[in-house]
């Protein structure tokens, strides 16, 4: 027998009365929707997986608010349509999500076809624009496939939906592309971040990367972008820079006429019909000094100093304006530009212009004197420089820097500046839009002119909050860190030891420990993540409190170096310390060099430390480092001798083939320093110096 769709059925049983109703109801739910919603849960949840994704998506609330879950349905789909079965590591909290996100990355880089499913067309629904609404994460591969396709005309629908859904923006695998796919694609990025919600950008598997386009994306992601560099065509510009200027102008020209309350002022301000004499009497403006023509000589006198920011006493009108209107009217004409520096309304009384208004009032002319206007530009400068200061600070908390429609690079043809000050060019201003709080970069060779560009944008990428590098550690045998005292944080050093199997040296210089778990977590994830590790450094750590650490890392059966260097090991210790460290070393035979240096060890702990190689000792240390430690010459040549007994006792030579002394006070009895020496040359290889300790000591006195 064979149904409607074309199905035989031979060995399964005929399709009973609610599957067929079901089939007719699903087929006709483009005027049924709301009686299907209405339906009872229990008739409702078996036709929910008749219907098509459009419509499955759709009744999703209705099915929630009736006590059913639609992600078995969702999750048949992805078997069906994506046949791949998800990582096991991966948790997946919603099918619909996960199918959905990746039906609109496939059709959009044309790997699925829409008609190859009746589940996934619908003659009602554009795939692409429906599914949009959706997405909060979208990945870009290759040869930036699906790029253009978005920026295309007839998808702009799409991008819109994006701007407002996508959190977040992955690259992976990229190739190198020609320059109008980069076009198109600083478009996108543009409209999906400088305008729209991404905050997170990564890039990963990008071995040999294109430089243009890594600086393209950084960049863009660091809302730094000069339209008039990437883009062939000005006209094509993006329109929501337009319209966000329209509208600023227009909030900021009503506002502006209200504070000045008056209308005839503001006409001639507007159409440029006043002199600088004009608006001089009006107390706009002071009076120039002698030898400045107008005011562009001043301004050009002090542009390092001056940095007026465009949304604040600058409004500025798109060229595409046709606000036409008479000048006796409140309005003004948009093709013709003029300054206005009006006092913001917050700090009205403290504003440069309302002290230069207040000056004025006690002269019976209106002029100033040459200092008064400097001191005028000076403040103006500086209050920009608050408001842009406050401004992105406020903003980077939201995850947003200010947006400045028109950067200044882009003044060129099809793109002009039409709301310019009387006399006086356009100000630069910083092509600064909204920019990413997260940017990760994994598995990319960053040359040394990337990594200085990613410098220099970190130090103005306000709103950065999160910063991943992950450039292949995976076969990294030396690690060494140098903490300028700062805190110890075991939990971001263990992604590193993570990615670091292979790490067979760890070295930490000058870290300061804040927590007193700290070095125990250390441990513990030294031996975790890294158990290979064969030698490890502390230097200039205060362990004083942490001697059961101490003896933890003693025990270690994989180290085979450790070096404790001006460690204050003894500062606040039990005086059973030295002695458990003594037997620990007695039972490690795995450790091979044991450094001490800088713990003021003094005479008797040395002489204790000889105990390491007595009879019943398994321990297996060729190389004590003992240096900087306030050993005299009686305290050596005491150890020197019990070393010797220790040796005649077992009638075997003595594992430790290397001793270092440097920096002892060995010069204060030269005759049993020499003594000691010859003892200890006949056992081992001796590492010493010609310090003199009574100058050293003087020396640091000196510079107490």
């Amino acid at each position: 027998m064979e149904t409607e769709h074309g199905e035989i059925v031979t060995n399964r049983n005929p399709l009973s009365l609610f599957e067929l109703s079901a089939a007719v109801l699903t087929s006709v739910m483009g005027h049924m929707e709301r009686e299907v919603w209405a339906l009872p849960g229990p008739i409702l949840q078996g036709i929910l997986p008749m219907l098509n994704i459009y419509y499955l998506e759709r009744i999703e609330e209705t099915a929630v608010k009736k006590g059913l879950s639609t992600q078995p349905v969702w999750c048949k789909l992805w078997c069906d349509i994506m046949k791949t079965r998800p990582s096991r590591l991966e948790s997946i909290k919603c099918w619909r999500k996960k199918f959905l996100e990746a039906f609109f990355s496939n059709v959009l880089r044309g790997i699925v076809d829409v008609s190859s499913d009746k589940r996934l067309s619908d003659p009602c629904f554009l795939p692409l624009l429906y599914t949009s609404q959706h997405i909060t994460q979208l990945t870009i591969y290759n040869m930036l496939e699906g790029v253009a396709e978005l920026m295309a005309k007839h998808n702009q629908g799409v991008l819109e939906n994006l701007a407002v859904s996508l959190r977040s923006l992955t690259f992976r695998h990229l190739l190198s592309s020609s320059q109008s796919t980069r076009q198109q694609l600083s478009l996108l990025l543009h409209h999906l971040i400088h305008h729209g919600a991404v905050n997170k950008v990564s890039m990963n598997s990008w071995p040999n990367p294109d430089s243009s386009l890594l600086v393209l994306i950084l960049k863009m992601s660091a809302g730094v972008w000069h339209p008039g560099k990437t883009l062939v065509n000005q006209a094509s510009l993006c329109h929501l820079c337009r319209e966000t200027s329209v509208d600023q102008g227009q909030k900021l020209d009503q506002e502006h006429e209200r504070q000045l309350g008056s209308s005839q002022l503001f006409c001639g301000l507007t159409t440029g019909q006043h002199s600088d004499k004009d608006l001089r009497n009006e107390k706009l403006l002071p009076s120039r000094p002698p030898g400045f023509e107008n005011v562009v000589e001043l301004a050009r006198a002090s542009s390092e100093t001056l940095n007026v920011s465009m949304h604040c006493h600058l409004s500025s009108s798109p060229p595409q304006s046709k606000m036409q209107h008479s000048t006796n009217s409140r309005s003004f004409n948009a093709e013709k530009g003029s300054v206005r520096l009006y006092p913001s309304k917050s700090s009205q009384d403290l504003s440069p212009l309302n002290e230069c208004e207040k000056r004025g009032k006690g002269t019976s002319k209106a002029t100033t004197s040459s200092e008064d206007l400097y001191d005028f530009v000076f403040a103006v400068a500086r209050e920009e420089e608050e408001k842009a200061l406050l401004s992105r600070r406020t903003n980077a908390k939201k995850g947003r820097t200010s947006v400045n429609c028109y950067p200044a690079e882009a003044s060129t043809a099809g793109l002009v500046y039409t709301d310019r000050p009387v006399g006086m060019t356009s100000l630069k201003t910083a092509s600064r839009f909204q920019s990413v709080s997260t940017l990760e970069i994994v598995s990319i060779s960053l040359n040394r002119n990337t990594c200085q560009m990613l410098g220099n944008l970190l130090s103005s990428w306000v709103s950065l909050e999160k910063l991943v590098l992950s450039l292949n550690e995976s076969h990294l045998e030396h690690l060494e860190i140098r903490f300028p005292r700062e805190p110890l944080q075991t939990s971001l050093l263990t992604p590193v030891l993570q990615a670091s199997r292979s790490l067979q040296s760890l070295s930490l210089d000058s870290a300061a420990i804040s927590c007193p778990q700290e070095v125990e977590l250390l441990l513990h994830a030294l031996k975790e993540y890294s158990p290979i590790l064969k030698r490890l450094s502390f230097h200039d750590i205060n362990l004083s409190h942490h001697s059961k650490d101490v003896l933890l890392l003693l025990q270690d059966p994989i180290l085979q170096e450790i070096t404790l260097s001006f460690c204050r090991l003894f500062e606040n210790c039990a005086t059973e310390f030295l002695s458990e460290i003594i037997n620990v070393v007695k039972k490690n035979s795995s450790l091979k060099t044991l450094r001490l240096p800088g713990n003021r060890l003094g005479n008797h702990r040395l002489i204790a430390l000889a105990d390491i190689f007595s009879q019943d000792s398994s321990a297996s240390i060729c190389h004590l480092d003992v240096s900087s430690n306030c050993i005299k010459p009686d305290g050596l040549l005491e150890f020197a001798k019990k070393l010797e007994s220790y040796i005649a006792q077992g009638r075997e030579q003595s594992k430790l083939n290397k001793l270092c002394l440097s920096q002892n006070w060995l010069d204060q009895d030269t005759v049993m320093a020499q003594e000691a020496f010859r003892r200890l040359k006949a056992i081992c290889s001796v590492v010493s110096d010609t310090w003199d300790s009574s100058q050293a000591f003087a020396d640091y006195i000196s510079v107490m």
